[in-house]
């Protein structure tokens, strides 16, 4: 019963946490939704997307490809399964960081990793541990299901009145998502170590962006950062050994 008492409240402040993200989430949504509908989905299928899938830019790539030759074959299917993986692959750095600061096991980890989203796990691991009940699965479940409903609901406006909304680009509410993860940065970089890991690997990320995909460029400057952070904490360790 106790269990019970303490998820929702917890729930609550973590679906909270992502309301300053929500205007940056709809424009998005809208414009995946106009874009499934120009393809020829229906409204129920354009949706049907986003409540299975819920994957932004996986899904930007479908509805791309429907726009381009309608369904795709066999061929088609496997080389849209391809892309998103790699569009993807960023998430297993996500559950790998995840996991240390939040072990999960059964259907919590399979819920937990359908509804993880980049703003999700940037926002749950450095607002999490400030929770007072502690980051629990509570406070992920508010986090990832707040975005997930406005992802949702967003989808169906722009499936039923996608024709009559102005150009989401012109708003300019795209910089909410990148402002917002600088916000979230900054308080971390409280030492050379994190300083220096954090510029190298934003300046990897700036030039592998120019030849990569976007989640692979995150997949490998995130393992490339951990692996330079962790050198020089051992070797300053080492140093402060033989001092």
């Amino acid at each position: 019963m106790s269990d019970v008492s303490a998820f929702w409240p917890a729930f609550g402040r973590g679906f909270r946490v992502m309301l300053p993200l929500w205007p940056g989430m709809v424009p998005f949504a809208v414009a995946y939704a106009v874009t499934a509908r120009a393809g020829g989905l229906s409204v129920w299928e354009t949706c049907l997307m986003s409540l299975t899938v819920f994957a932004g830019a996986s899904q930007f790539a479908a509805a791309g490809q429907f726009v381009a030759g309608g369904l795709p074959g066999v061929a088609g299917a496997l080389a849209l399964v391809g892309t998103t993986f790699v569009l993807n692959a960023r998430h297993m750095l996500y559950g790998l960081s995840l996991s240390r600061q939040l072990p999960l096991g059964g259907w919590r980890r399979l819920v937990g990793a359908q509804f993880l989203t980049d703003e999700a796990y940037g926002m749950v691991i450095v607002a999490g541990p400030r929770d007072p009940g502690g980051l629990g699965v509570a406070f992920l479940l508010g986090a990832e299901l707040s975005l997930y409903l406005v992802w949702n609901a967003a989808t169906l406006l722009g499936s039923l009145a996608g024709a009559v909304l102005p150009d989401p680009a012109v708003l300019g509410v795209g910089v909410i998502f990148p402002l917002a993860f600088l916000g979230l940065l900054v308080p971390l970089l409280d030492n050379r170590v994190s300083v220096l890991v954090a510029v190298t690997s934003g300046l990897g990320a700036w030039e592998l962006g120019r030849v990569l995909p976007g989640g692979v460029v995150v997949l490998l400057a995130g393992v490339s950062g951990a692996l330079l952070g962790a050198w020089l904490v051992t070797r300053r360790a080492g140093a402060q050994g033989r001092a």
